[in-house]
C-alpha cells in the first residue's frame, strides 16, 4: 500500500530543533563509530544550482563558495600510489593525494588505502577506504561478506592492474583479455564533455572526500547494461546508456512505480553482457558497490565519443568494489549472491495464488472474498489484510469493531483447518501515544528500551504515518530485535495468529519532511493524509481506454460486438532530470532524488541511530534491516516454519531475509508491461520472491487488462491481486472472462509447482535465479538483448504474455535460432518460428496465455492441479519430457516438506531426484532422506518419432501406453511409481 494517494499531502514544520543542531548534527559517539566530526562540519551549507557548476568553464557564483566547497571536479588532482605492498593473492597500498585539495563537494581526504584481493577464481574484491577509517561503512555483524576466501592471482579469472601517478586501475577477464572496468584517464572521453542533463563531465580523476566520492570507467560504446535500481525504466530491461543515457539515483523513496525516477529500493550492482558476433561467443560479468550511501550513478556516452561510461558519484562512505567474471549470465548472478548473501528459502504454500485489497471494511467483508473465491473455484492460498485491520492504524492491533482479536483468530484457524493462510500487514513507523493515559504497549515498551531513532539532541525523533506521530525503530540499538520479536508474538498471542508478514512503507515513509518538530500535538492522531474513496479524494477516473462520452456509463468492454477501448497512455518521453536544489542540511552534491531534499517525505539525514550513525549513511538500508530484524523474530515466534515476508524497500542482500512486490502500480497497460523487467531485475539482486499488484493498484481497472494481468500474474514468483481504497473491486471472480482466465492460468502454474519449487531450491543453495531473461539461456543471440515481453521461467518454460489491448494474436520470439525445439504447453504441439526472424505469430485470445516447453528438458509436475498448494501436493506426479533434436533430456527436481527452515548449517531433510533420458529409456535417479509419499502416475515423451512395441519399468514389467504419431507423443499412464528409488523406463 501507498504511503501517499497521488493527492496532496498536509506538510509539517520543517524542523523542532535548534537551527545549530540541525548544522552541525553534534551526534553521541561510541567506539564503534569514533569520528564523523568531518563529515559533520561540511553540511552546513547547500548548492543551489546542479551539475553545471561542475564546469570549469562556468565557475560557481561567489555566494555558493561560503562554505568551502568549489561544486568544480576539474581541477581535483586525484591520488598517487606508494608503499606497495604486494602478495600472491593481492596487494595493499597508500593512496595520497596528487596535489592541491579541491574540496569540490566536501572535504578532500588526504590518505586512503587501497587493498586488492583475489578471492576466488571469479571474485576480485577492490577497496578503497580513508586511511583513518572515518569514512562510513557497512558493519559486517548486519551486512556479512565473505571472509577469509584467497586464491592466488595464477589461479583467477580476472586480473587488477593500476597506473601509479595519477592513480588509476583496470580490471581484466583473463581468457579474452578484455577489459572489464577502467578508470585510466586515457581510456575516457576527453574531457570536458556533456552529460545526459545538460551538466559538464569536466573531470575523472578519482575524488574522495569526506561527502562525496567520485569514481568513472570507461565502458563500450552502448554497453549492454542490466540492474542498477530499483527502477521501472522507459528504456526496458536493458539500460539506457547511449540514446538518452540514464542517472539512476540510489534513494530509497515511496514514489509509487516513478518512470525513470529513484523508487523503493537502492541496488547499486549491475550486470554487462558482451557478444563477440564474429567468434559467436559472450561473456558476462558484473560489478557490485556495496554501499549504501545515497548516489546518483551515470550511464552515458558523451557526443562524439567512442565509448561510453558508468560513473558513480556517492554522497559519502567507501568505494568498496566487488567484480565477478560470470562469464554466464546465470553464473555471474550466483556469483553476486555468494557475496550478498543467497535468498532465503520459501515455503510452499507461498507459491499459491493472494488476494488483498485496501478498503475490506471488516472480517466479514474479508470472509465473504474467501467465499465467492471458492463459490467461483477460484483457488485461493493466502488472504490478506491492509491497515484496515489496525486499531487507530497502529501496528500490533486489531480493531475492536471490525476485527475484534478473537473473530480474526477464529477466522484464520477456519482458514488453516482448509489449508489456507493469512497476512497481515505491518508498517515501519509505530504510532507516538497521545498522552499519560495512552497505554499503546508496543511503543512504550520500545520508548523504555532505547530502541528508535533520535534527533541530535538525544530526544526521539517525530515523523507522521498512518497513525499520526511516530517513532521509527533503530534497527542498530542494542535491544531492538528483542523488542520487535516480543511485539510480533504478542500481536499473533493476541488472535493474529499470521503466516507471514507484510512489511511496508519502510523507505521509511513519513507525511511529513524531516522532523515533524518539538511542538507537535500528539493527541492528534487523525490521520494525516485523506484516504482514496473518502470525501475530497474520491477514486473516479474511468478505466483506461474508456471513452463515457462515446460509449456511455456501463464500462463494458464490448457494447453490441464492438469493443470500447480506445487506446492506452503512451509510455512517456524521457526527458533529462531537472536541476535539484537540495534543502538545507543536505550534503552540497544534490542528487537526482524526485523529492527533491533528502528529508522530503521520509526520516532526517541527521537523525541518528545507536553508535552515532548518521540517517544520512544507512537511509537505503532500512528496509534490510527491519526485514533482517523480522526474519529473526518469526525464527523465534515459529522456529519450526519457514519465514515468509513481503517487503516494499529493498538493498542488496535483502532477499536472504525477504520477498519484495513491485510497488503501487497503476491499471495501466504499460504498467502491465513494466512487471516483466520489474520481476527481471531482482532476479538480478537475489531476491526472486517478487511480483506485483496484478490488475493494478491505483486506480480503476477493467476487464480486459485484468484478464491479461492475471494471466501475466500466474506466471511470476509472487501472485497477489490487491488494489485501492475506493477503487472498484477487482477481485478475479468479479467478471465471468477474468475468472475463467484466472482458473486456466493457475491450473497451469499450479501443475508446474514441483518445477518452480526446484527452481526456488536451487537458487536458496546456490543463487541461481528462477527466472531469467531470454538471453540468460541463449548468450551468444544478440537479437534477445532487447526482449523484456517475453520471460523464461527457469531454463525450460517460455511465456509470453499479451501486454496490449484489443489483440487477439501476438508475435513471440523463439530462441534458439532454429537449434531447438519448441513446444505449445496445452497442445504439446512444435511450434515452428521464421527461420530468419526467429519470430512466430501464436494465438492468444482472450483468457488464454501462450506457453512453450524448449526441448532437451524434463519437468516433474503435479498430475492433479487442486485448490490448494496442500490439495495439489498430495495428489500423484505426473513427468513431462521433450526431446531434442537427438533424443536426449535432462532435468533435475528437489522435494522436501516445504515448511521446515535449515537447520544451522543450512540443510533441510529433502530428496533430489535427477532425470536422464537417452536412448529410448529414462533413468531417474533418487537420492536423500525424505520420504516422499506420492506416487509417478503419467510419463508423457515429446518427440519420440515411432510408436514403440512396449514400455517398460524396472522391476513392474511392461507398462500401459499409448502413442500419437501426430504429435509424436508417447503417453505412459497408469503407473504408480515410487520416487523415493532409483530406476529405469524404457521404449522401444
Amino acid at each position: 500500500m501507498s504511503a501517499t494517494s497521488p493527492l496532496e499531502v498536509r506538510e509539517k514544520t520543517q524542523t523542532g530543533l535548534p537551527p545549530s543542531q540541525n548544522v552541525q548534527r553534534q551526534l553521541r559517539q561510541s567506539a564503534g563509530h569514533a569520528s564523523y566530526a568531518s563529515r559533520l562540519l561540511a553540511f552546513a551549507a547547500l548548492s543551489a544550482c546542479f551539475l553545471g557548476s561542475l564546469s570549469a568553464s562556468s565557475p560557481p557564483d561567489a555566494a555558493l563558495r561560503a562554505d568551502g566547497f568549489s561544486r568544480n571536479v576539474s581541477n581535483c588532482p586525484g591520488y598517487i600510489l606508494s608503499g606497495l605492498h604486494e602478495t600472491a593473492s593481492g596487494l595493499s597500498a597508500r593512496l595520497d593525494l596528487a596535489g592541491s585539495a579541491c574540496d569540490a563537494f566536501g572535504t578532500d581526504i588526504a590518505n586512503l588505502t587501497i587493498t586488492v584481493a583475489y578471492e576466488t577464481p571469479t571474485r576480485l574484491h577492490v577497496s578503497i577506504v580513508d586511511a583513518a577509517a572515518n569514512q562510513f561503512r557497512l558493519p559486517a555483524e548486519f551486512f556479512p561478506r565473505p571472509t577469509g576466501d584467497k586464491i592466488t592471482e595464477s589461479e583467477s579469472g580476472l586480473a587488477f592492474d593500476f597506473e601509479s601517478s595519477p592513480f588509476a586501475f583496470w580490471v581484466t577477464r583473463k581468457s579474452t583479455g578484455d577489459i572489464l572496468f577502467d578508470t585510466r584517464l586515457s581510456s575516457l572521453p576527453a574531457a570536458p564533455t556533456e552529460a545526459l542533463d545538460g551538466s559538464a563531465l569536466d573531470g575523472f580523476q578519482l575524488v574522495f572526500e569526506d561527502q562525496y566520492l567520485q569514481l568513472t570507467s570507461a565502458l563500450p560504446l552502448d554497453a549492454n547494461i542490466f540492474g542498477f535500481g530499483e527502477a521501472v525504466a522507459t528504456s526496458g530491461f536493458r539500460r539506457d546508456i547511449a540514446e538518452n543515457g540514464t542517472i539512476q539515483t540510489m534513494w530509497a523513496r515511496n514514489a509509487p512505480t516513478p518512470e525513470n525516477g529513484n523508487t523503493y529500493g537502492a541496488h547499486p550492482v549491475y550486470l554487462e553482457h558482451r557478444i563477440n558476433a564474429s567468434m559467436n561467443s559472450s561473456a558476462t560479468h558484473a560489478v557490485f558497490l556495496s554501499s549504501s550511501a545515497g548516489a546518483d550513478i551515470v550511464l552515458t556516452t558523451p557526443p562524439g565519443a567512442t565509448q561510453s561510461l558508468v560513473q558513480y558519484r556517492m554522497l559519502g562512505g567507501v568505494l568498496d568494489l566487488y567484480f565477478f567474471a560470470g562469464p554466464t549470465p546465470v553464473a555471474t548472478v550466483e556469483q553476486y549472491g555468494a557475496v550478498v548473501g543467497l535468498p532465503t528459502w520459501v515455503p510452499y504454500w507461498a507459491f499459491g495464488f493472494h488476494l488483498c485489497r485496501w478498503g475490506y471494511t471488516d472480517l466479514d467483508d474479508v470472509r465473504a472474498q474467501v467465499e465467492n473465491m471458492r463459490d467461483a473455484d477460484l483457488p485461493l492460498e493466502v488472504m490478506w489484510n491492509d491497515i484496515d485491520l489496525y486499531h487507530a492504524r497502529r501496528d500490533f492491533t486489531t480493531d475492536p469493531v471490525s476485527f475484534p482479536a478473537e473473530e480474526v483468530r477464529a477466522f484464520i484457524q477456519e482458514l488453516a483447518s482448509n489449508d489456507q493462510h493469512y497476512v497481515p500487514i505491518l508498517d515501519a513507523a509505530i504510532g507516538h501515544t497521545a498522552n499519560a493515559s495512552d497505554d499503546y504497549l508496543p511503543f512504550l515498551t520500545g520508548r523504555d528500551r532505547d530502541v528508535y531513532i533520535k534527533n541530535p539532541d538525544d530526544s526521539l525523533f517525530l515523523g507522521q504515518v498512518w497513525p499520526g506521530y511516530t517513532v521509527w525503530p533503530d534497527w542498530f540499538a542494542e535491544n531492538v530485535e528483542g523488542w520487535w520479536a516480543e511485539s510480533i508474538a504478542n500481536w499473533s498471542a493476541l488472535g493474529v495468529e499470521f503466516s507471514g508478514l507484510w512489511l511496508d512503507m519502510d523507505e521509511p515513509t513519513s507525511f511529513c519532511n524531516g522532523s515533524c518538530g518539538t511542538g507537535a500535538d500528539l493527541s492528534n492522531t487523525s490521520a494525516p493524509v485523506i484516504f482514496p474513496g473518502e470525501p475530497g479524494n474520491p477514486v473516479i477516473a474511468w478505466p483506461e481506454g474508456y471513452n463515457a462520452d462515446i460509449w456511455g456509463l456501463s464500462g463494458n468492454i464490448s457494447i453490441n460486438g464492438s469493443l470500447t477501448f480506445g487506446a492506452d497512455t503512451p509510455v512517456p518521453v524521457v526527458a533529462p532530470p531537472p536541476p535539484l536544489v537540495p534543502d538545507p542540511g543536505d550534503p552540497p552534491y544534490p542528487i537526482h532524488n524526485g523529492f527533491g531534499g533528502l528529508g522530503v517525505k521520509t526520516v532526517a539525514i541527521n537523525a541518528t541511530h545507536a553508535g552515532g550513525i548518521l540517517d544520512l549513511d544507512v537511509h537505503n538500508a532500512f528496509g534490510y534491516m527491519q526485514e533482517r530484524a523480522t526474519h529473526l523474530a518469526l525464527l523465534e515466534v515459529r522456529p519450526d516454519e519457514r519465514p515468509f515476508l513481503i517487503s516494499r524497500s529493498t538493498f542488496a542482500g535483502s532477499g536472504h531475509w525477504t520477498g519484495h512486490w513491485l510497488g503501487d502500480n497503476f491499471s495501466k497497460w504499460h504498467f502491465m508491461r513494466y512487471v516483466i523487467q520489474g520481476v527481471l531485475q531482482f532476479q538480478l539482486y537475489q531476491i526472486p520472491m517478487v511480483g506485483s499488484d496484478a490488475c493494478g493498484f491505483y486506480g480503476n481497472t477493467d476487464e480486459e487488462l485484468c484478464n491479461r494481468w492475471m494471466s501475466l500474474a500466474a506466471f511470476v514468483p509472487f501472485f497477489r491481486n490487491h488494489n485501492e481504497r475506493g477503487a472498484i473491486s477487482q477481485e478475479p471472480y468479479r467478471w465471468d472472462s477474468v475468472a475463467t482466465a484466472t482458473r486456466a492460468a493457475t491450473a497451469v502454474r499450479y501443475a508446474l509447482l514441483p518445477y518452480w519449487y526446484t527452481l526456488f531450491a536451487d537458487a536458496a543453495t546456490k543463487g541461481t535465479p528462477p527466472l531469467r531473461a531470454l538471453f540468460f539461456e541463449f548468450p551468444d543471440e544478440a537479437e534477445l538483448l532487447s526482449v523484456d515481453q517475453q520471460l523464461l521461467v527457469g531454463p525450460s518454460v517460455l511465456v509470453v504474455p499479451v501486454t496490449t489491448p484489443n489483440v487477439s494474436t501476438i508475435d513471440a520470439v523463439l530462441p534458439g535460432r532454429g537449434n531447438v525445439i519448441w513446444r505449445d504447453w496445452y497442445t504439446h504441439m512444435e511450434v515452428i518460428a521464421d527461420r530468419t526472424q526467429n519470430t512466430v505469430e501464436l494465438n492468444a485470445p482472450l483468457g488464454h496465455i501462450p506457453v512453450l516447453v524448449r526441448s532437451g528438458m524434463a519437468l516433474l509436475l503435479h498430475a492433479q492441479p487442486a485448490y490448494t498448494t496442500t490439495a495439489t501436493r498430495a495428489g500423484p506426479f505426473a513427468l513431462l519430457v521433450v526431446l531434442d533434436a537427438s533424443g536426449t533430456a535432462t532435468g533435475h527436481a528437489y522435494i522436501d516438506d516445504g515448511v521446515s527452515p535449515p537447520d544451522s548449517v543450512s540443510v533441510i531433510v529433502n530428496r533430489t531426484l535427477a532425470f536422464d533420458v537417452s536412448g529410448a529409456t529414462l533413468r531417474i535417479s533418487s537420492d536423500g532422506a525424505y520420504d516422499i509419499p506420492q506416487k509417478l502416475a503419467n510419463v508423457t515423451v515429446l518427440g519420440v518419432h515411432e510408436a514403440p512395441k512396449d514400455v517398460r519399468v524396472t522391476g513392474e514389467g511392461r507398462a500401459a501406453f499409448t502413442y500419437e504419431a501426430d504429435l509424436q507423443r508417447l503417453n505412459m499412464t497408469g503407473l504408480a511409481l515410487s520416487l523415493n528409488e532409483d530406476m529405469l523406463v524404457s521404449w522401444g
